[in-house]
């Protein structure tokens, strides 16, 4: 094999130019310098098109991935967003605050890997994880902690558009509806997240959510209620709370609250449609006491104010130290946070309707930011 030739120095690029000015043809020149006839025919081109009297700039190194290869690539990223990025085990990463830098270093090593054997299977290119990390940034995909949002399915997103369309031209009529909801609170272990690969656009596309589901860490399960002037009680539920424990919640501490508002004919109840809401005894009771409901669309927590309260409350526990570490000492937490929450924050809560049912509208009833 004939060796490479070293790159032209400007020196001998310019006794090469310097020759070709003075008459000397390209093949006296090449015999003359001792230099191939191609290399003097190249340099005096270059010199002729560009005036280029030194090495011409170059374009560095070929990308190792073609456009086809990206296109690959970002196919395998796309084609499951959770397995990929958890090494396809579902690795959940549970620290209280913020992620462990090592355990970060670790994980993202596993996740590269995977793509990496994923991009091969399917393109037969063999790259580095450092080469995968470098093209994906490059185009906006970065590993991202998964927004958690209930699963909502084809019929009831259309339930949820239909719902937001016949209220989009709702501004006053947020005031008087009494906003109501259950909310498990746990005992501070972990945070449970998951992370997902996303471009920063896409936090609330469907396949980059994480659906939410029931938890069965120990914890408090409470109830609670506000409207746009005030925040009403706190209740605790104990065990398994059936239709007859909701009635006597409503009974014994929502009419009293409803009873101190004044004019509470003209007030709207809002509720889910938790069983025990909807319930033929329930139902029945709420008729029996001139209660009014909202209608409330399916999976729609995002379309009730009262779901941002709640992490309002268990933002200022954690602020609090140190955290509770049983039922008793979180429970007494969440009655003095409660009751130090500003109207000013329950005001913007309720002032936020209009933007919440726009924001249903927009997406067609899928999952919204809120």
């Amino acid at each position: 094999m004939t060796p490479k030739r070293k790159e032209l120095s400007c020196f001998q690029r310019g006794q090469i130019i310097g020759a070709w000015k003075m008459g000397t043809t390209l093949r006296k020149i090449a015999q003359m310098l001792d230099y191939p006839h191609s290399t003097v025919q190249k340099v005096i081109k270059a010199y002729k098109d560009y005036g280029y009297a030194k090495p011409p700039p170059r374009k560095g190194r070929p990308k190792v991935l073609t456009e086809r290869n990206k296109r690959a690539l970002l196919r395998v990223v796309k084609k499951d967003r959770k397995a990929i990025l958890t090494g396809k085990i579902l690795y959940t990463i549970t620290t209280s605050h913020t992620v462990n830098s090592l355990l970060t270093f670790i994980l993202t090593l596993i996740l590269y890997k995977e793509i990496k054997n994923n991009l091969t299977d399917s393109t037969s290119k063999v790259v580095s994880e450092k080469t995968i990390q470098r093209e994906l940034h490059e185009s906006g995909y970065f590993g991202r902690v998964g927004a958690r949002k209930p699963y909502v399915d084809e019929r009831n997103r259309k339930k949820r558009l239909n719902w937001a369309k016949e209220r989009k031209s709702w501004k006053s009529e947020w005031e008087k509806v009494i906003w109501s909801d259950e909310s498990y609170f746990r005992l501070f272990n972990g945070d449970g997240r998951r992370w997902v690969w996303r471009q920063p656009m896409e936090r609330y596309k469907a396949d980059c959510l994480i659906p939410t589901q029931k938890s069965k860490q120990d914890g408090i399960m409470v109830w609670g209620c506000f409207h746009k002037n005030g925040l009403g009680p706190l209740v605790r539920l104990e065990g398994r709370v059936n239709s007859r424990d909701y009635i006597n919640l409503l009974q014994g501490r929502f009419l009293p609250y409803l009873d101190t508002l004044g004019d509470k004919e003209n007030f709207i109840f809002q509720e889910d449609n938790a069983p025990i809401h909807k319930s033929r005894l329930s139902t029945e009771w709420k008729a029996n006491n001139n209660l009014i409901n909202l209608p409330w669309p399916p999976q729609s927590p995002d379309l009730n104010p009262i779901e941002h309260l709640w992490d309002v409350l268990e933002r200022k526990i954690r602020a609090r130290g140190p955290l509770p570490k049983n039922k008793e000492k979180l429970w007494q937490r969440l009655q003095e946070e409660w009751l130090q929450i500003d109207n000013s924050v329950i005001q913007t809560l309720v002032d936020s309707m209009p933007r919440r049912v726009a924001a249903v509208i927009d997406s067609k009833g899928s999952p919204t930011k809120y």
